[in-house]
């Protein structure tokens, strides 16, 4: 059975997706997965191992050119290149209405949330098999719900796993363990201050480790370069690709994040993530793994860099007593 994924956005909404995938690989053998993605996070999907060939949209580029030729040949593009891989099956795990036009375009029985179900109830209309998952559910459990009751299984929901591994690059130059601290974030309420950053970075070095710092636009680099200024050991990383920064997360001792796509993926590659939540709920959509934690400032207070250094050496532990009591 061939069946197409649509999940095009965000990171961490693809990343929540994966322990579905995983589920699907031990009860149905049978069947095997397309994606079709947002082009920003096409090396993401490319972590999973039982993802096939991964189609890719612009929908976020486009969106404000619909009517540029340019856009109307690349839907043209994805239209012919999805009906040519003759899927048995679409699963709409994104629940909205621009995935439900994507999933269309393949031409084959779509599967997705019901209408009380759906981001958008409007996406159903183009459902041929409508499922309902509770709503008030983490969005892990939602999609693993929704995978089981599309393919006929059911969810052991006791267990977690992603399925996914970091690349094999990483840093070079740089010996001992390292801490990656994602400092970026979408949203200016979301950011913890830079003067908290430089001080866990600080905390860092104290515990004999590399603090590694990345960016992906110029005002992400002007914190990362602030961190790097005023704590000299901080390695900071260049503008690089997802995959890059990927292997260089993979390979760390610990990560703490902010509300950001790439503390969702530190947390599931299963390492010790802290993720400081600011102005946003976690409940159900927060970093999960088995060694996965979020500290949420409550109203008109903040979250200590030393707050975060406790936990993380915490979750540091509770790894290490994990790995020792399977040996």
């Amino acid at each position: 059975m061939k069946v197409l994924i649509v999940k095009t956005s965000s990171m961490g909404d693809v990343i929540h997706t994966f322990p579905a995938v995983e589920d699907a690989r031990r009860h149905r053998p049978d069947v095997s997965f397309d994606w079709c993605v947002e082009e920003a996070f096409a090396g993401i999907v490319g972590l999973h191992p039982a993802i096939g060939k991964i189609h890719t949209v612009a929908i976020r580029r486009r969106r404000k050119r619909l009517f540029d030729s340019d856009t109307w040949r690349e839907a043209t593009n994805l239209r012919r290149a999805l009906r040519a891989c003759r899927y048995d099956l679409v699963i709409d795990a994104q629940g909205l209405l621009k995935s439900a036009l994507v999933a269309k375009q393949a031409a084959a029985p779509i599967a997705g949330f019901d209408r009380s179900s759906a981001r958008e109830p409007s996406a159903t209309w183009f459902y041929d098999r409508r499922y309902a998952v509770p709503r008030d559910l983490h969005a892990i459990e939602r999609t693993r719900r929704l995978f089981g009751l599309a393919l006929g299984y059911q969810p052991d929901l006791s267990e977690l796993g992603s399925g996914i591994v970091p690349p094999a690059d990483g840093l070079t130059g740089v010996s001992g363990k390292t801490a990656v601290l994602l400092h970026g974030t979408s949203r200016e309420d979301k950011k913890w201050p830079v003067a908290d950053w430089i001080e866990t970075a600080r905390l860092v070095v104290d515990r004999q480790m590399t603090p590694v710092v990345t960016w992906s636009n110029e005002p992400e680099k002007v914190v990362a370069e602030a961190i790097a200024r005023a704590v000299p050991q901080t390695v900071l990383v260049p503008k690089s690709p997802l995959a890059v920064i990927a292997a260089i997360i993979g390979r760390s001792a610990f990560v703490i994040g902010a509300d950001t796509g790439l503390t969702h993926l530190a947390s599931a590659f299963g390492l010790p993530t802290v993720a400081v939540f600011l102005a946003t709920e976690p409940g159900l959509t927060g970093p999960r793994g088995p060694y996965a934690s979020t500290l949420l400032a409550a109203p008109g207070d903040r979250v200590e860099p030393g707050e975060v250094m406790v936990e993380a050496e915490r979750l540091m532990e509770g790894q290490t007593l994990g790995q020792t009591s399977k040996n």
